[in-house]
């Protein structure tokens, strides 16, 4: 096999190695194997156009057009111009889908379902990184910058999932040590042969010298591949010791870190994106399932992380200290003795699918059992995964407390100690005064934090007019803050943020939880929770009491028992009070409709039917600008495949342009209308030779083309002109220079195939010419400025002398 066809093979297999990383993405990965055949019809078409051989960029633009006529046979091809050429309604249909697949990206948890939009995107994206590579590696011969699209490819993987499986970085790793180490024996075996010293008679060596007689690779191939082995361990180990760790919260993937023993940090992310993704959901997964010993469930708020700094910018968790998990966990803090408190059993047991490495777990836990590496950050009192450990699968038992304050015991709670004060009540200085002004105003009358913070509460839950809706814009900074005071629409992430920087400007120290809301009573006592229950709610802080949950989100949740005005049983109560024998968080779902049943809302089928049904008549397709984009798009896409044409009618129409009179004029017109036999020759496959004379160049291409008749005597007749122009003392002028030119290119495109004539007119060999005019004017520029940085180096040097001789 030649060198090129190795590098194609090894190409498109660091491609498909790479591209691995994106079956998790979805639940189907069949469309896998159609981007696999697909890339390889585009490795093949590369590899016939290099052995035509054409241009590099015009190899690259004919990888590119055959991507494109099999993406519509694939996706499109009932819209399509015979069933594989683009036309309108393809190119329409194709903004569709790809619309589609931007919505649905947008709308589900991983793993997606594998419509057509997504399958689009996945297999037009591995297209376009195996041409990439493929045009670096193997058509310019250049394979270690490949590895930036492998890159690409693979952190696009690793970042949607949160961080991809060690599997699939080993897999990507290889196909681009493979490439690398194709590329070393490719350029190796340039040279000839590689001796590696005298040996017996009996050992053969390879084509390419590069192996020897038993088969073991020679010392620069053995050195390469150790390298390459060595690198690709230590990629592998070191992060799997690095004390670091990060991860998504509530569907995300993250690697671990920490150590073995105490020491580490742990940092949050920001959770804005994955709970609002959650709560879109258009149907409700089970994440968790659980069985406790409480009595009531409404509740077991599943606490995953606490967000505890405010930069102005976003809520966040602070880089935390972590060590090995106690037994048991130490009291709560701020908590005291006089508090009443249930002690609470509860099993819980967590989906395959549902993969994050925070650990859900009832708050304040005492006590968890479950296998695995955790580690323990004491200040927030969660438990994290160590080392890449997730949730996916894990079964585990925790002892939790359920706190039950009094009012009385609330509204008397001694300040907070001062350290703590001063962490959890700090507002970035850009807050906008709204911010203190509304809780001012909303509190007024309040007589101790207590009532300020149900006061917060009830404002936000009932009293100021807010409404629940998932739908609008995302944010958790100071300016998203001020937008939902006055615009008061949005969902838990803006009324717990809200609330909580509220409090803070009040003095009273506040944080915000992320988690789940207590889920679905089963008919056999288990409780399912789904993506649907993610949830966000403000935890304030009391001393004697510690932190302490309220619940300002309208329709989600339930209010604390201890926040709610006493009322005769039976009669209304807060509007955040949950409704009897629930026990339950409400759908997630934006805007349900009041008559659903909550199972059947939970489950994702109320309003559905309505909602695809209103949809119909409205969709007027894709929008104007989406279609005006791509119809340039395509028009830019042909300019480009017509330019070489292009550029070959205007550069003959100018050499075959008569002007001027003066004998100067004449030999020009003379040797113009030569050079363009030369090239239109050499666009029919007579490639030029310029050590010959021209007479035996026109013997050459008569040769070659298979020129008789008038188009031969054409070609000697402008030949013998040239050899006036260039050897005669007084040149005779030449006439009819034009029509032999025609007559030439004609018998030319005669004596021509229909796939060679073809070839010629759209891929003209001859416009390599541009190539060789922008480089040599390249290389005229960089040489022009190198002469410029000399004398002015030369300057400087004689200013330099100068001041020294004068000092």
């Amino acid at each position: 096999m030649s060198g090129r066809g190795r590098m194609t093979l090894c190409a498109l297999a660091a491609t498909l190695m790479a591209s691995a990383a994106l079956i998790p993405l979805v639940t189907d990965g069949g469309w896998y194997v159609q981007a696999a055949i697909l890339v390889a019809v585009q490795a093949g078409v590369g590899a016939l156009a290099r052995r035509v051989p054409l241009a590099r960029a015009l190899t690259v633009v004919v990888q590119t057009v055959a991507s494109m006529l099999l993406l519509t046979l694939l996706f499109v091809a009932d819209k399509a111009v015979l069933g594989v050429l683009p036309g309108p309604d393809a190119v329409t249909e194709f903004g569709r889908l790809f619309s589609t697949g931007v919505a649905d990206v947008n709308r589900y948890a991983i793993p997606a379902p594998t419509n057509e939009g997504i399958k689009l995107m996945l297999i037009g994206g591995v297209l376009l990184i195996g041409l990439a590579v493929d045009a670096l590696a193997v058509t310019f011969r250049s394979a270690a910058p490949a590895g930036l699209p492998l890159l690409a490819l693979y952190s696009v993987a690793a970042g949607l999932t949160g961080g991809a499986s060690w599997l699939w970085f080993l897999l990507a790793a290889s196909g681009y040590l493979l490439l690398l180490l194709a590329e070393g024996r490719d350029r190796l075996a340039q040279w000839g042969r590689v001796f590696g010293g005298a040996g017996p008679a009996s050992q053969r060596q390879s084509a390419s010298g590069l192996e020897s007689g038993s088969g073991a690779p020679l010392a620069p191939i053995r050195t390469g591949r150790r390298i390459g082995a060595l690198t690709l361990g230590v990629a592998l180990a070191i992060p799997a010791v690095l004390p670091a760790l990060d991860g998504g919260l509530l569907g995300g993937r993250g690697p671990g870190g920490g150590g073995a023993g105490g020491g580490g940090t742990i940092s949050a992310v920001n959770p804005l994106v994955s709970l609002q993704e959650s709560l879109n959901q258009p149907v409700d997964r089970e994440v968790l399932r659980y069985r406790t010993t409480a009595q009531q469930t409404q509740d077991m708020y599943l606490r995953i992380v606490a967000l505890d700094q405010f930069d102005g910018t976003q809520w966040r968790s602070s880089e935390r200290k972590i060590q090995d998990v106690p037994d048991p966990l130490p009291r709560p803090a701020g908590l005291s003795a006089d508090v009443p408190t249930t002690e609470i059993n509860t099993n819980i047991s967590a989906a395959q699918s549902y993969t994050q490495n925070w650990l859900p777990l009832p708050f304040p836990a005492t006590k968890v059992e479950i296998k695995g590496r955790w580690r323990y950050e004491p200040e927030g009192r969660t438990l994290v995964g160590d080392r890449g450990q997730t949730t996916s699968g894990m079964s585990y038992k925790v002892r939790s407390l359920a706190v039950q304050p009094t009012k009385e015991q609330l509204a008397n709670a001694p300040a907070a100690p001062a350290a703590l004060r001063k962490e959890y009540t700090q507002v970035p200085g850009g807050l906008p005064p709204i911010v203190k002004e509304t809780a001012l105003q909303v509190t007024r009358g309040a007589a101790n934090d207590y009532e300020r913070a149900v006061a917060l509460q009830n404002w936000f839950a009932s009293e100021g007019g807010f409404t629940y809706d998932t739908q609008v814009q995302s944010g958790s900074g100071s300016a998203a803050i001020a937008r939902f005071l006055k615009q008061k629409e949005g969902f838990c992430i803006h009324f717990s943020f809200s609330m909580a920087a509220m409090a803070r400007t009040l003095g009273i120290p506040a944080r915000v939880a992320v988690g789940f809301t207590p889920g679905t009573v089963t008919s056999n006592n288990e409780v399912s929770v789904g993506l649907r229950d993610a949830h966000a709610w403000p935890e304030l802080y009391f001393e004697g009491l510690g932190w302490t949950r309220f619940e300002p989100t309208p329709t989600r949740g339930t209010a604390p028992q201890y926040t709610l005005q006493d009322t005769p049983s039976g009669t209304a109560s807060s509007p955040a009070q949950p409704t009897a024998g629930a026990g339950t968080s409400q759908s997630a779902a934006p805007k349900p409709s009041d008559s659903c049943p909550a199972a059947e809302r939970r489950m994702g089928n109320c309003g559905q039917k309505d909602q695809a049904g209103a949809a119909g008549p409205t969709d007027t397709g894709p929008p104007t600008g989406t279609i005006v984009g791509i119809a340039l798009g395509v028009l830019a896409l042909v300019l480009v495949l017509l330019l070489p044409l292009l550029w070959r009618t205007r550069v003959r129409g100018v050499r075959l342009r008569s002007g001027g009179r003066t004998p100067a004029d004449a030999a020009a017109r003379t040797l113009a209308a030569w050079r363009e036999i030369i090239d239109s020759a050499w666009d029919h496959g007579t490639p030029p030779d310029e050590s010959q004379t021209p007479r035996k160049t026109a013997a050459r291409i008569v040769r070659l083309g298979l020129l008789e008749g008038p188009s031969a005597e054409s070609v000697h007749r402008v030949a013998g002109a040239v050899e006036q122009v260039l050897y005669a003392p007084v040149p005779q002028a030449a006439s009819g220079l034009v029509d032999d030119v025609h007559r030439v290119r004609a018998g030319l495109r005669e004596k021509a195939s229909g796939r060679s004539g073809l070839r010629a007119l759209l891929l003209p060999r001859s416009t390599v010419r541009v190539v060789w005019a922008l480089s040599a004017r390249w290389t005229a520029l960089t040489g022009r400025w190198s002469g410029q940085g000399q004398r002015l180096d030369r300057w400087s040097a004689a200013v330099r002398r100068t001041a020294r001789q004068r000092g």
